[in-house]
């Protein structure tokens, strides 16, 4: 059950649904719709969302970097439809108070679980396209990315086999654990191990997206448990860091 109303999280998102059960859909988690024997629950519309926040983001970094490069532009594309960005959006707008799931899923940490926080943003994006159509769910995306002061291209991959190189003298290592859900919306599940050890799980629509999740992951840990000097993973790369322009006023007439 969702712990509050859902009238506050359409206020955040500017628009006020015509259809009411597409917001319903978008906020129902599959454990919710099975305990009522229910076949409506969010997993279409996060996929039709996942379309619509990669051609939101194409769109917004083709036109702020007129000057970046293709392989400039895909790399920070994918840093900013990748999971750890949805989980930090979807945090920011409260998501999680939102969400229908079932008793043993809400007792299990659910409202705070990653993936299924970072699932349920791209179901209420689809459901934001559907309903409104793409300038409201555009719009909705363009100002989560205008709160960003800088987009970080962060390879956590590479940072974590930095760490693990220097430390250990061998590179981590990746296994596919599990490939789930059908073959147009499969999520791959991906773990790092250092020696055998078990660093980090993580998922992702591809498997470099996993391993990249599961790096993210292996780094968090390693910060927790101090097995190497104190990093902190949301401010790597700084180096690399591309200032946000700020937003472009119309000449006045």
């Amino acid at each position: 059950m969702p712990r509050i109303d859902s009238s506050p999280l359409q206020r955040v998102a500017r628009h006020v649904f015509k259809s009411p059960k597409l917001l319903e859909e978008a906020l129902t988690h599959k454990s919710y719709a099975i305990e009522r024997g229910s076949r409506v629950f969010n997993e279409r519309l996060e996929f039709l969302g996942d379309s619509v926040l990669a051609a939101v983001v194409a769109h917004y970094l083709f036109k702020r970097y007129p000057d970046e490069d293709e392989g400039k532009l895909s790399k920070l594309k994918s840093q900013l439809v990748a999971r750890p960005s949805l989980v930090v959006w979807a945090r920011e707008i409260r998501l999680g108070d939102y969400l229908w799931m079932s008793d043993g899923e809400e007792a299990t940490g659910g409202r705070e679980r990653e993936s299924l926080l970072a699932n349920a943003f791209e179901a209420l994006l689809g459901a934001l396209f559907l309903d409104g159509g793409f300038s409201v769910a555009q719009r909705f995306v363009v100002r989560l990315l205008s709160k960003k002061k800088r987009i970080i291209e962060t390879d956590y991959k590479s940072k974590l086999q930095e760490i693990i190189q220097k430390r250990y003298k061998l590179p981590p290592a990746y296994t596919l654990k599990e490939q789930k859900g059908p073959d147009h919306n499969r999520t791959f599940v991906m773990h790092v191990f250092v020696r055998r050890r078990l660093l980090g799980a993580g998922e992702g629509r591809s498997k470099k997206e996993a391993e990249q999740a599961a790096a993210w992951e292996g780094l968090k840990k390693i910060r927790a448990h101090r097995l190497a000097p104190r990093i902190d993973p949301l401010r790597m790369a700084e180096d690399n860091a591309v200032a946000v322009p700020a937003p472009r006023r119309s000449a006045r007439t």
